[in-house]
């Protein structure tokens, strides 16, 4: 899998702006948001640059400001990472609070794991471990509840990292749901802010690092193997990255509940 080019970024020029791409015309870029030194936005980052997208990658918790308003973007996607959604540190709680602009001015928004939680508390649901010491890490198993009307086809078995989950929040629609820990899976809120569980721009090489750098975290409760979520990348991540694909193009266009 030729995932490579994604284990750096890209130059950027001074505002955090794809270089390479935004010499392109004229598709508005998408803010990514990144939690980690050396984090990158996997096969999603991928798919937006293909597609003629640039990146303006902000990373909160190293001082970078969010944009005041997105009405020069297309949207903003906010990646998981080891913090909390419950912490009470300044730069996440301006990052909470920040997923307010996506929502007043409607524009596409993508909560991925971390991400996910942040919406969920933003709109005023619980986040929090589960009261088993369960986490979920690995290929694990879900099931798709909207029919396809908002989702499209989703996999089976979509990749998941983490220890938290999240309640749904009131007015949300739940998409996805899993037995088990944690429940609420992927859910929409308005027309145009997805937040998902798990992690669907995973790449072969973040497998990689993220199990070989946390061999304690694998000794969890519903933790799989190193080499257990490698072979099973390989089997699974072909099917997912076609929904990423095709659910992004949606995404972009605005057209997620159309």
């Amino acid at each position: 899998m030729l995932d490579a080019e994604l284990t750096s970024e890209a130059p950027h020029d001074g505002r955090g702006i794809d270089a390479a791409v935004a010499a392109r015309p004229a598709k508005k870029p998408v803010v990514i948001v990144l939690h980690m030194l050396g984090a990158n936005p996997g096969h999603v980052g991928r798919w937006f640059r293909e597609n003629g997208y640039p990146l303006d990658i902000r990373r909160p918790f190293a001082g970078d400001p969010l944009p005041e308003t997105l009405g020069a973007h297309t949207g903003a996607v906010i990646f998981g990472g080891s913090q909390s959604a419950n912490d009470n540190v300044d730069y996440m709680k301006r990052e909470l609070d920040w997923i307010g602009v996506a929502l007043e001015e409607k524009k596409p928004y993508l909560g991925i794991c971390l991400g996910a939680q942040m919406l969920a508390r933003h709109l005023g649901a619980r986040v929090d471990h589960c009261r088993h010491g369960r986490v979920e890490i690995g290929y694990h198993p879900v099931q798709q509840i909207d029919q396809g009307r908002v989702l499209g086809q989703l996999p089976q078995h979509v990749y998941q990292w983490h220890r938290e989950g999240f309640e749904l929040p009131h007015g949300a629609d739940l998409l996805a749901r899993a037995d088990g820990a944690f429940e609420s899976q992927a859910f929409l809120y308005g027309p145009a802010a997805l937040g998902v569980q798990f992690h669907p721009e995973i790449m072969h090489t973040q497998i990689n690092c993220w199990s070989g750098s946390n061999p304690v975290r694998l000794l969890l409760r519903g933790a799989h193997s190193r080499q257990d979520q490698l072979a099973a990348h390989l089997v699974h991540a072909p099917r997912v990255h076609t929904w990423l694909d095709q659910m992004l193009r949606r995404w972009v266009e605005g057209r997620l509940t159309a």
